[in-house]
C-alpha cells in the first residue's frame, strides 16, 4: 500500500475511535498534528487531553480499528471512490467551516464541490403535482446561473431536483445516509448511475453502513453545510426537509421557502418557515437570484477592476489574486496562503467588503463581486 493508502488508514481509523466524534476527532489532530499522530501517541499524553479519559485512549489501542480501516480502503481503491479528508483543498470548503462537519467524506463523481453557487433543494417525500412543479421551475429558472443542485436523493421533492437538473443540464449531486455499496431507496438506482455521470454521490458513512433511520439527520447537515441556500418546497412541520433548514439556518445559511395553501398539509412547513422569519418566501428562481445578490451589472465589474489597479494595497492585492485564482475561500485558507495573522486577513477582507470588491459567503467563505 502507497503512502496515501497509508494515510487514509489512519484518516478512517479516527472515525471508529469509540467516543469521538467529529468535534473531538478534529481536536485530536490539531493537538498531535495528524491522524497517524493520533494513534502514535502515548497513553499517558492522551490521558492529559481534556475530554479524552482512560476510555478513549485504551479504545485507541484497539487494532480491530486499524483493520477496519485497512478493509475499507481496500474497497475504496477497488471502486475508484475519492476520500475527502477536512484538511484537503477538495473537501467541500462551505462545509469544512462548520463545527460539526465530517472528519472524511466519500465521494464518487465529477462535479467541483467547491462550484461558485450551490443550491440544496429538499422537500416531502409525498410531493403533489405542484410541489414537483415549483422544483421543476426552480431548477429552470437557475440553469444561466449554472449551479450545482443537492438534495437527498429521496422519493418526492429530492428525486425531482435530481430529476429536473439532469434533464437541463445541471450537475446535481446526492447525499447518501449510507456507505456507497448500497443504495437506498433501490428504485433510484438508474437515477443515480446518470448523477455519477452529471455530477455525483457523496456520504460520510463508510461501506457496509445501512440506511438506519439515525444516520438520515446526520446527513442533512450535509446537505446543509455543502450549499449556498437551502430551498424548502413541500414540506410538513416534523421530517428532514425541516430539520435540514433548522440545520442551514445555524450554519448561517440562506433558507427560502415556497409558499403554499394554507389548508394543504405538506404547505405547513413552507409556510411555517416564513410565517417564523426562519426562510425568506420565495416564487420562482428569479427571487433567489435577488435574494443571493447573483444578478451582477457591467458597471460593477468596471469598478471592480479599477479598484483592483488603482487603489488597493499589497494585502489586499494578495487576497484578490487568491480569489482570481481559487474562485471561493474561507478566512482559514486565506491565512495559510497568505501566511498573515487572523486580525490582519480579517481586517483586510473587511477592508475589500467595503470597497465593493469581495463578498463574504455564508460560512465566512469570500468571493470576488
Amino acid at each position: 500500500m502507497d503512502e496515501t493508502g497509508g494515510r487514509l488508514i489512519f484518516q478512517i481509523g479516527l472515525t471508529l475511535i469509540p467516543g469521538v466524534g467529529d468535534i473531538l476527532g478534529k481536536k485530536l489532530v490539531a493537538i498531535c498534528g495528524s491522524a497517524e499522530a493520533v494513534f502514535k501517541e502515548s497513553r499517558q499524553s492522551l490521558k492529559k487531553i481534556p475530554r479524552i479519559g482512560d476510555l478513549i485512549a485504551h479504545a485507541l489501542a484497539d487494532k480491530e480499528i486499524l483493520f477496519r480501516a485497512e478493509r475499507e480502503v481496500v474497497f475504496i481503491e477497488r471502486y475508484r471512490i475519492t476520500p475527502l479528508y477536512f484538511q484537503d483543498k477538495a473537501y467541500p470548503q462551505r462545509l469544512k467551516h462548520c463545527l460539526d462537519s465530517p472528519i472524511l467524506l466519500f465521494y464518487k463523481g465529477t462535479a467541483n464541490l467547491n462550484s461558485s453557487r450551490v443550491i440544496g433543494i429538499v422537500g416531502t417525500r409525498r410531493a403533489t403535482e405542484y410541489g414537483k412543479k415549483v422544483t421543476h421551475d426552480l431548477v429552470a429558472g437557475l440553469i444561466h446561473q449554472n449551479v450545482i443542485v443537492i438534495s437527498g436523493l429521496a422519493f418526492g421533492i429530492d428525486s425531482c431536483a435530481h430529476r429536473s437538473s439532469l434533464e437541463l443540464g445541471l450537475q446535481t449531486i446526492g447525499v447518501l445516509g449510507h456507505g456507497l455499496d448500497t443504495l437506498y431507496p433501490w428504485l433510484h438506482r438508474s437515477l443515480a448511475e446518470k448523477m455519477l455521470r452529471q455530477g455525483g454521490l457523496i456520504t460520510e458513512f463508510l461501506s457496509g453502513t445501512k440506511p438506519d433511520r439515525t444516520n438520515f439527520p446526520k446527513r442533512n447537515r450535509i446537505i446543509a453545510g455543502m450549499c449556498d441556500a437551502v430551498v424548502v418546497v413541500e414540506a410538513g412541520r416534523k421530517g428532514g426537509a425541516l430539520i435540514t433548514a433548522d440545520i442551514a439556518n445555524s450554519y448561517n445559511r440562506d433558507v427560502f421557502a415556497v409558499p403554499g395553501r394554507v389548508n394543504d398539509p405538506f404547505s405547513d412547513g413552507p409556510n411555517w418557515l416564513v410565517r417564523t422569519n426562519r426562510a425568506a418566501l420565495i416564487q420562482k428562481a428569479d427571487d433567489i437570484e435577488y435574494l443571493m445578490g447573483w444578478k451582477e451589472t457591467g458597471n460593477a465589474n468596471r469598478s471592480f477592476q479599477r479598484k483592483i489597479f488603482i487603489e488597493l494595497t499589497a494585502d489586499e492585492e494578495r487576497v484578490v489574486k487568491l480569489l482570481q485564482d481559487q474562485g471561493q475561500l474561507g478566512i482559514d485558507e486565506i491565512c495559510i496562503q497568505t501566511e498573515n495573522q487572523m486580525s490582519k486577513v480579517a481586517a483586510t477582507l473587511l477592508n475589500l467588503e467595503f470597497e465593493g470588491i469581495i463578498k463574504c459567503l455564508p460560512g465566512k467563505i469570500y468571493s470576488l463581486i
